[in-house]
């Protein structure tokens, strides 16, 4: 915090949220927050937020931050999203982007600090209108109280905006009001039930018409030549125009443009661009994996431990690329003049995305404003580095002239790659005579989601992306073996491939939780008890695993008093900070798997928004489920097979299993909710399934390869 300011009427506290690795100190006259607290003199508490909402919660959680210091009434409360505008600031790509389940923890003392300044300086405000000490003044609901004397925050706001800001004390966690107890109501419920939020797709202004893009089938491709004649034809088509990306239709509305895009016709130049199919990658990746790469992690001589070790553990695990799918395709509307750009839509990194757009058009920072509409889901496909769709859109408004919101229908969604990429797991484990291991070697290959990026020195230096090693590097099953080795090999090809919700953990947490359910198998111990004596030393991982099991009655995978015919399977990994344990009830007769149960525990340090942090591993469930069912993008003929929820599936409704969520809190370091829960779905399941029918799963989705 640098300044105060009086605003046209009320308290405005701008505050610089500074990077990860060190406090901003700019001075004062290049100050330019990138996130705000304003009191206005209508008692309304205004915060703009530095990162975005897309259904992990902020929304409500920041702003209880801010309320537990300030005391306000919450239903005072209006929160919205920051407007990129102005000068460019230096600031920390961290600060840029939202994603990494990071929010929360990196905010907690910021925003509480920033309101704990705010009712500090009402009060002194309060203290000098009544002439009495601060001390002797009192905040609660929206007001300071002296005696029977009452004012309103708005009342005191503009006299507070005077003073010098102070230096505070936080409250301890016996004064804490909403943080970890009974959260308060959503602040962005009511309007999206009533309809009232404005999301991106929504945006609307006169002048403003429709764009579809086509695209090149084949990644990498590019328009040869095109016959534009019919599309002009189809009512509603306004022009057709060739940008970099392909050819765009701009139309009065979707629908015109739709139906104009299936007119075209194209012809590609794919020479050189050939998407490469599931069978030729993983054909490619067992080659690769004998070859020499980059280790990551290491300890004794694992080359030399196979000699000493028990019969070997070795086997190979697969896995498909995956879209992202979230509910609200991807959208951008531009108005582009010849000295500014105004730009709509819903992003993961809205300032980094205006960097580029100012850089591609040769304007100055200032001249382009982003504003951040709300974000119907991302799960990573909105924190694209590469600014795809929002370029495409900047593309098409520069060439047609007009002032245009490119859509995206579920089909381009499903097609447009940005995928979770493909990979392959090469695990050799070696055991004692109790049939713990005590040799671990452990090789990944696969695409880097970080290398070329603006994170590269920061997650993939020198080329080690540790974002795909995450859960398998630093794993507490591989750090307890003597001789260890982990290796990964980064591949390249054409598809372009993104961040996927929990990351790298999609993958490694499958592998190790069902290579560590069979080692126990093999060894002729329950699981749970197993992964017990392994994690010793590690209380997080205990607790979670504790508590899940407990709370699901376990005491063997098919054990006495579950209905007939129905099996559990367990797995717990740490993502993101956090540890989550969760025990899968399923059961399968005929082909048919139905999932009954999902008792989820999550040890996260502390809980600030207990409900949020359900809603969070109850999401993660039922979107890591989905995937470890039906998930895989299929390249067929250099054409991606997939193209709408009828063919790259989602659990449905009925599908849905009862979940329980329980939270372990500790006075650890706070973890991460919005990703962790993702992870040990899949192994959970498999690690059931096994218990059902003795196969084990070692490629995924499960129902297409069992």
């Amino acid at each position: 915090m640098q300044t105060a300011a009086l605003a046209t009427s009320g308290l405005l506290l701008p505050f610089f949220i500074p990077s990860k690795s060190a406090a901003a100190t700019l001075p004062a006259s290049a100050f330019s927050p990138n996130a705000l607290l304003r009191i206005g003199s209508d008692d309304t508490i205004r915060i703009v937020l530095n990162k975005v909402e897309m259904g992990q919660g902020i929304w409500t959680t920041l702003a209880m931050l801010i309320a537990g210091e300030l005391d306000c009434n919450w239903a005072h409360i209006r929160v919205e999203h920051r407007v990129i505008e102005g000068p460019h600031l230096d600031e920390s790509m961290w600060v840029l982007s939202t994603g990494g389940s990071d929010t929360i923890k990196s905010e907690f003392d910021r925003y509480r600090t920033t309101g704990a300044i705010a009712r500090t300086m009402l009060v002194q405000a309060a203290a000098h209108r009544l002439g009495i000490a601060p001390e002797q003044c009192t905040t609660a609901g929206g007001y300071v109280q002296a005696g029977t004397t009452r004012l309103s925050y708005g009342s005191l706001a503009d006299a507070a905006a005077r003073l010098p800001i102070p230096e505070v004390k936080l409250r301890s966690r016996n004064e804490w009001k909403l943080i970890g107890g009974n959260p308060p109501q959503k602040l962005d419920v009511p309007d999206k039930v009533n309809g009232k939020t404005r999301y991106g797709i929504d945006v609307e202004f006169p002048g403003m018409l429709t764009a579809v893009l086509e695209r090149c089938p084949v990644f990498g491709g590019k328009v040869k030549s095109y016959d534009a004649s019919d599309a002009l034809r189809i009512p509603g088509v306004r022009k057709v125009v060739p940008v970099p990306e392909g050819i765009a239709v701009v139309a009065d509305h979707s629908w015109a443009a739709i139906q104009g895009r299936k007119a075209l016709h194209v012809e590609w130049d794919t020479q050189g661009n050939g998407n490469p199919d599931i069978a030729q990658l993983l054909a490619e990746y067992r080659e690769i994996v004998g070859q020499p790469g980059k280790v990551a992690q290491s300890n004794g001589d694992v080359a030399s431990a196979w000699k000493r070790v028990r019969p070997v553990y070795e086997q190979e695990f697969c896995f498909p690329f995956l879209a992202h799918a979230p509910m609200e395709t991807l959208n951008c509307t531009v108005k582009l003049a010849a000295d500014k750009c105004e730009i709509w839509t819903a992003t993961q990194s809205n300032a980094l995305h205006r960097q580029e757009v100012a850089k591609s058009l040769g304007f100055k920072d200032e001249q382009v404003t982003l504003y951040a509409p709300a974000m119907g889901g991302s799960f990573g496909r909105r924190g694209s580095f590469g600014n795809d769709w929002v370029m495409e859109a900047v593309h098409i408004a520069r060439a047609s002239g007009e002032a245009i919101k490119l859509i995206w229908t579920r089909e381009d969604d499903i097609r447009g790659g940005y995928y979770r990429p493909v990979y392959l797991h090469k695990v050799k484990v070696g055991t004692d005579t109790a049939g713990m291991p005590v040799a671990w070697e452990h090789h990944i290959v696969g695409q880097s989601l970080f290398v070329n990026t603006v994170l590269e020195k920061d997650i993939a230096p020198n080329g080690l992306d540790y974002s795909t090693i995450d859960g398998v590097n630093g794993s507490p099953y591989i750090a307890r073996c003597t001789d260890h080795s982990v290796t990964l090999h980064t591949t390249a090809n054409n598809v372009p491939v993104l961040a996927w919700r929990s990351v790298g953990n999609t993958h490694t947490a499958f592998v190790m939780e069902t290579v560590i359910d069979e080692l126990a198998f093999l060894a002729r111990t329950d699981a749970v008890e197993y992964r017990k004596k392994l994690l010793a030393g590690h209380p997080r991982h205990l607790a979670a695993l504790t508590a899940a099991a407990g709370k699901a009655g376990w005491t063997h995978p098919s054990p006495k008093g579950l209905p007939p015919g129905h099996f559990r399977g367990v797995a717990v990994h740490e993502a993101m900070g956090s540890v989550v344990a969760q025990v899968v009830e399923i059961s399968y007769s005929n082909r048919n798997l139905k999932v009954h149960r999902v008792v989820c525990a999550i040890a996260c340090g502390l809980a600030v928004n207990p409900d949020g942090v359900k809603a969070q591993m109850e999401g993660g469930i039922i979107y890591g489920l989905t995937a470890a069912l039906f998930g895989e993008i299929a390249i067929d003929n250099g054409a991606v097979r997939q193209s709408n929820f009828h063919d790259y599936r989602i659990l449905r409704m009925d599908e849905a299993p009862v979940i329980e969520v329980h939270i372990v809190e500790d006075d650890g370091k706070m973890g991460g909710a919005g990703e962790p829960g993702v992870a040990p779905i899949a192994p959970a399941l498999a690690n059931a399934f096994f218990a059902a029918t003795g196969k084990r799963v070692r490629k995924l989705p499960l129902l297409s390869n069992i």
